[in-house]
Order: structure tokens, then C-alpha cells, then sequence
């Protein structure tokens, strides 16, 4: 099974994915480098510091990346930059716990719909200004749900998504607190040895023989590559989406998506394997 992530954003997944039976492989598509305009997000954070904001929206665990390495720069920490007078909301459980891992404390958070969508419709009425860190390819429900419940938003690009490798110089390297359950978050633990690390084109090789019978897109940028590299994908090649709008994506490509994780996790990844495994196709 190919994971479509780099060895240090990988390790829960492919040990759980071991641990249930699978052989997975990395295939990394996407990387992420620091924000382009070090000015902008510079002054979004000191006003941040200064207790500008009444609230600060963490939008992906790749967020709380871009925002520690931007600290180690700067000689501080997330506990530090992050007065006590800001609310501090992220999408699901998962960005919760490496915020709390970071000093945090996180008061809204939505469980059931763990997205963008889910924290918009948690927003509570109210003016003030919030601040939005996200990625140069960040949709803008986001921003326009909770500007739509009274308060003015301040979005700033905190990192970009570029094809993997990052650039050295670039590159996102800021390594996360291990959060109190660090074996169910997705995008933190590194991989333990043993995991087979592929180029794009070695994994096509693999997967038109059948050799990797299954694809884990982890974003709707990592399915994006998917479809520029390794598609088609056999019918016998299960394609599964981390949630809905990496489905969505998939689908507008033209992808077939075998299942869709409840739940942005190791374990709702395992489950939405074996589910697609058992429903989708007899064999894999």
C-alpha cells in the first residue's frame, strides 16, 4: 500500500497500516516549504504576540509546523507567541492534541465533521479579529464562514505546498511535540525503519504490475499528484481518501475513491482500508 507522504509525516500510518497486515511503502508526491512573504506572516505574528487577535484559527498540523519553525526563528515558542487572551480553535482531535503538545489550549474544535466545514459550523456569532494562518492553496470557506458570523479575518500564507523535494533551504523542519496519543495522529510520528521509500515512477512501475494494489491520498493536493503520476489507477488499486474533501478532489480528477475515512486517523485509514477491501473488490 503507498503512502503518498514523507518519512518524517508518515510513521503512525504506516505502522498501523504493518500492524493490521498491509506492506506499506512511501511514495512521497508533496512537500512544504516556508511562507514566501516573510514580511506578511511576520506581521500577522507580532501583532498576534501583542495580543491583537481574539482568536487564532489552526487550520492543518501542517500550520502548527510553518508557526513552531517560525518561533525556533524568532527565539520563542507557540506558548509563548500565543497570549493568553487569544481563543484558539483547529479543525479535529488530532490538531488539538499536538496544539495541547505545544502549550496550548485549544476551545473549539469540531469531532463528527473534522474539516474546515465542521469548525464553520461550531462558529459561534460575535465581532473581533481573527487571525488565519493556512497554505498558499487553502479554499477560502474557511475565511468567508467565519467572516460570515460577524468578525473580520486576517488570512496570511504560513507555508507553501510544492512538489516533493522541498527545497533544503526551504523546507518545513520544524519537529512537533509528541502529543498524548501520538500512535493516532496522522501527520506526526516519523517512520520506523523498514518501510521501502519509492520514487513517483518506481510506484507506477509497482502499481500497474499490481505489486501496490492500494493508494493513500492524504490531501487533495497529494491527490492531484496522484493523478499526474501514478494514474490510472487499476480497478483492482483502491484509492482511499484521509476524508471527504480529499474525495471530493479525487473524484473532479476522475479518480474512483474505494472508501473514505471517518475519521482523519491511523485507525479511521486502517478501518476505511479494510471496509474497501471486503465491499469494493474480493481481492487486493
Amino acid at each position: 500500500m503507498a503512502i503518498t507522504r514523507s518519512r518524517d509525516r508518515a510513521g503512525a500510518l504506516a505502522d498501523a497500516l504493518a500492524a493490521a497486515g498491509a506492506e506499506p511503502v512511501l511514495v512521497p508526491l508533496i512537500d512544504f516549504e516556508v511562507a514566501p512573504d516573510a514580511a506578511a506572516l511576520d506581521a500577522s505574528l507580532q501583532c498576534l504576540a501583542a495580543g491583537e487577535y481574539l482568536w487564532l484559527v489552526v487550520s492543518s498540523i501542517t500550520t502548527v509546523r510553518a508557526l513552531k519553525q517560525w518561533c525556533a526563528g524568532h527565539s520563542t515558542t507557540l506558548a509563548e507567541l500565543v497570549p493568553a487572551t487569544t481563543r484558539v480553535a483547529t479543525i479535529g482531535p488530532s490538531s488539538r492534541r499536538i496544539l495541547e503538545a505545544e502549550g496550548l489550549a485549544v476551545e473549539l474544535a469540531p469531532v463528527d465533521i473534522q474539516s474546515a466545514d465542521g469548525l464553520v459550523a461550531l462558529w459561534p456569532p460575535g465581532t473581533g479579529e481573527v487571525l488565519v494562518p493556512h497554505s498558499n492553496l487553502a479554499e477560502p470557506g474557511l475565511e468567508e464562514g467565519i467572516a460570515a458570523a460577524g468578525f473580520h479575518v486576517d488570512a496570511v500564507i504560513a507555508y507553501v505546498t510544492v512538489d516533493y523535494p522541498a527545497r533544503e533551504s526551504h523546507r518545513l523542519t520544524a519537529v512537533l511535540a509528541p502529543s498524548k496519543d501520538w500512535a493516532a495522529d496522522t501527520a506526526t510520528a516519523p517512520v520506523a525503519a523498514g518501510h521501502p521509500l519509492l520514487t513517483p515512477a518506481e510506484a507506477a512501475a509497482e502499481v500497474r504490475s499490481g505489486a501496490i494494489n492500494a493508494v493513500v491520498a492524504a490531501s487533495g493536493s497529494a491527490a492531484r499528484r496522484i493523478h499526474t503520476l501514478l494514474a490510472p489507477l487499476p480497478a483492482e488499486c483502491l484509492l482511499i481518501a484521509i476524508g471527504q474533501p480529499t474525495r471530493a478532489e479525487s473524484e473532479r480528477l476522475g479518480m474512483d475513491v474505494a472508501a473514505t475515512a471517518t475519521h482523519p486517523t491511523p485507525a479511521g485509514i486502517v478501518d476505511a482500508l479494510v471496509c474497501a477491501r471486503s465491499t469494493a473488490r474480493p481481492t487486493v
